[in-house]
């Protein structure tokens, strides 16, 4: 009887263990058009970090658990994830969660994220991934192609918060 209780009480702690890290679960949203204009209108007068990434890329994934530490180290992060290809909603889940990342604003392409997905981001870019886009909180963009370096992204935040 007494084991019993135990193995219970276990299960029982387990369980509230998984759902509180469920409860810092953002909810994924589908990426359009529009999302890119309203992405930058809710976060308008603050800095933001709009970081795009892709299932099938592998720089992306080696780089994702990095997103999640500097995230872990600055919980106050602007922070907001495109994901640009197509790819299992669980699959997505999984991975964002393996690297830190559940809480981080998501957003997913459920189609191929073509010209028209990419222009609405920015018109001259090519598609490359990942990319980094660091944006002050009076609009200016800085453009990170490829694997951003986490101590320049730390730099280019704690310029913000000098003043320069």
């Amino acid at each position: 009887m007494n084991k019993l209780f135990v193995t219970l009480r276990a299960c029982a702690f387990m369980l509230l263990a998984v759902c509180a890290a469920g409860a810092h679960a953002q909810a994924e949203r589908a990426f359009s058009r529009d999302s890119y204009a309203h992405i930058r209108a809710s976060h308008a007068g603050r800095a933001l970090v709009v970081h795009l990434w892709g299932m099938t890329c592998g720089p992306c994934l080696v780089e994702l658990p990095q997103w999640g530490a500097l995230l872990r180290k600055r919980p106050d992060l602007p922070l907001v994830l495109i994901q640009v290809d197509p790819s299992s909603p669980d699959a997505r889940t999984k991975r964002l969660a393996a690297a830190g990342l559940a809480g981080a604003e998501s957003w997913s392409a459920n189609t191929e994220f073509d010209e028209f997905l990419r222009a609405s981001i920015d018109p001259t870019w090519p598609g490359d991934m990942p990319r980094t886009l660091l944006i002050s909180p009076g609009g200016q963009v800085k453009t990170i192609p490829g694997t951003a370096q986490m101590n320049e992204v730390e730099r280019w935040l704690d310029g913000l918060s000098a003043g320069h």
